[in-house]
């Protein structure tokens, strides 16, 4: 099974979940640190739908001004271009497989998905 998870390695969860999938037998990571390389505006509408929550379950509040910017409220487009702009307003980590995705707060979440 292939897994790819945007990840932030100062996010304990994020390695957390990182290390779950990486002691898992028969998955391959793809690591893709999502403030480095963001996804677009698409892919994160892709990953939420799959994941089966809103864009605005995906937005990441605390250490953020989001909510100061009124995207809690805002519709999916807008919230979506503003993660994809900036991608520190992206909750981690996103985990996707073939058999769907998961936004792994907690990090158990990704059994859910392997």
């Amino acid at each position: 099974m292939n897994a790819t998870i945007w990840h932030n390695p100062a996010c304990g969860t994020s390695r957390k979940t990182l290390a779950i999938l990486e002691e898992t037998p028969g998955v391959a990571v793809t690591v893709v640190e999502y403030l480095k390389t963001p996804p677009s505006a698409d892919k994160l509408a892709q990953l939420y739908r799959d994941a089966g929550i809103t864009p605005q379950q995906g937005l990441r509040l605390r250490g953020t001004d989001a909510e100061e910017r009124g995207l809690p409220q805002a519709d999916d487009a807008t919230v979506l271009a503003a993660m994809a702009a900036e991608p520190k307003l992206i909750e981690r980590p996103l985990v996707e497989t073939e058999k769907g995705a998961r936004l792994c707060r907690p990090q158990d979440k990704v059994l859910e998905i392997l």
